[in-house]
């Protein structure tokens, strides 16, 4: 009988009856995410050469001042002069971090201080868990391999008891409720509702629900309502390296009690999907 010589998918027949074995085709590797930094500061002229020296490589890196009167802007045009600077149109922390992420050009947005209670160097642990799978990628304080230098007795009670309070309100695990070190890809930044426009309101405070620093509430728990899978970040709080800090734990604490109170009623509808630790992914 006939031998039939076959070819094989990946083979090619040659002018001399030879077959040539094709490489496989590879799959092009994923792209790297375009991340953005966001830094809320005031009068943190001091603090940003400290900041700014522990940056890794980032691919866009944004300053929000909220009126300096010192030499915020200088020093940081002079650091990094690929910087970009946005003026926030009202007050606080929470308006801050509003305009900065609506300026934002990047695949993931990453929040840190100016004042060096935040440290940047742990900027790849938090793209590394979103790459991973999660949503946002929440700093925390109280997971293993975190801690803080600056937490008072009475702002650790009192972060515990809020902490307790949302997991049972919300259906969450949050072991570091009142952490401002934050990261998320931008395609959710529509989650978190925040005002960037509408003009100060009027009246001594200036500011509109959420501008203050009950926007780190604010943001973990718009994240759980909106079923985002959440991952806890191990985080390490340093001293704020210069200056004084305008945290009030008791006036901020009763803010964060009235976003609690604000965001419970349509939060009870829905749970979040949250991943406790990073061994579990």
């Amino acid at each position: 009988m006939p031998t039939v010589d076959r070819v094989h998918p990946t083979e090619t027949e040659t002018g001399t009856g030879q077959a040539v074995v094709e490489p496989p085709v590879r799959p092009e590797p994923e792209p790297e995410p375009i991340v953005s930094v966001v830094v809320p500061a005031l009068n943190e002229a001091r603090n940003l050469p400290h900041v700014f020296a522990r940056l890794p490589q980032v691919d866009e890196l944004i300053l929000v001042d909220g009126g300096s009167t010192d030499d915020t802007v200088a020093v940081a045009r002079q650091l990094r002069p690929d910087i970009r600077v946005v003026t926030q149109n009202r007050r606080g922390k929470g308006n801050a971090l509003a305009c900065g992420f609506a300026a934002c050009t990047g695949d993931i947005i990453v929040m840190i201080d100016a004042d060096g209670s935040t440290d940047p160097g742990e900027i790849p642990s938090f793209v590394a868990a979103l790459r991973e799978g999660a949503d946002f990628a929440k700093g925390s304080r109280f997971r293993a391999g975190g801690g803080s230098a600056d937490i008072t007795r009475l702002r650790r009670a009192g972060n515990r008891m809020l902490s307790l309070l949302v997991n049972v309100l919300f259906g969450t695990r949050y072991s570091d409720l009142c952490y401002g070190y934050n990261a998320f890809w931008a395609c959710h930044l529509e989650v978190f509702d925040l005002d960037s426009t509408s003009p100060a309101p009027p009246g001594a405070d200036g500011r509109l629900w959420g501008d203050g620093f009950e926007i780190e509430t604010l943001l973990n728990l718009r994240a759980a309502r909106a079923r985002l899978a959440i991952e806890e970040v191990p985080s390490f709080e340093h001293d704020r390296i210069h200056g004084v800090s305008n945290l009030n734990a008791f006036t901020d604490g009763i803010r964060v009690l009235r976003t609690i109170a604000r965001e419970w009623p349509r939060g009870r509808r829905r749970a979040s999907r949250q991943v406790a630790g990073r061994s579990t992914r």
